[in-house]
């Protein structure tokens, strides 16, 4: 199965299906048939690639597990730090504001405002912001059914559970999700 996001600069209407709609102007989620007047986002689970995608990974996502998708926005003031941590499902990102520098094992790269990248399940990784601006990200995670409604970030190092978190979360939209 090929989880993808798509950039929309104008206007998009989706028809219903295992797709995330983003409004960039408004800031709100909606799960498969959508209109939005404006620049969107959707991330989509199909049965092939597009060429279109602005990002498109390869999942195996297992059919017996009940599955959630959820649509959340994560800002980090200047100079935030998200410790090395993991998801329990995968989940693509994209940058709204700011730059962000993700190190995991073997590259580290910073992503600056409309760039994606894909965290699996279980990928470690640590986040730094930008020492000057703001920076938040938009993001779909496909998460295991009994993840729902939970706080996902695991911390690899416990000592790091303890440390000041200045980025704040929210959920913007948390449905099953139906293969």
């Amino acid at each position: 199965m090929i989880f993808a996001l798509h950039e929309h600069p104008h206007d998009v209407a989706t028809e219903d299906g295992p797709r995330v709609v983003y409004d960039l102007g408004r800031g709100t989620a909606s799960l498969g048939a959508a209109r939005v007047d404006g620049p969107a986002l959707v991330w989509e689970l199909a049965g092939s690639r597009d060429g279109a995608a602005s990002l498109a990974v390869e999942l195996e996502l297992d059919d017996a597990t009940d599955w959630v998708v959820r649509c959340d926005r994560v800002d980090f003031p200047p100079g935030s730090v998200a410790y090395r941590h993991v998801h329990p499902g995968p989940g693509i990102r994209r940058l709204l504001v700011g730059a962000l520098t993700i190190e995991a094992e073997g590259h580290t790269r910073t992503y600056g405002a409309g760039e994606a990248w894909f965290e699996g399940a279980g990928f470690p990784v640590r986040a730094t912001s930008s020492e000057t601006e703001d920076t938040a990200f938009v993001r779909v995670l496909l998460l295991p059914g009994e993840w729902a409604g939970k706080r996902t970030i695991r911390y690899l190092d416990p000592a790091d559970e303890a440390q000041p978190k200045r980025q704040r979360a929210e959920i913007l939209l948390e449905e099953p999700l139906r293969l």
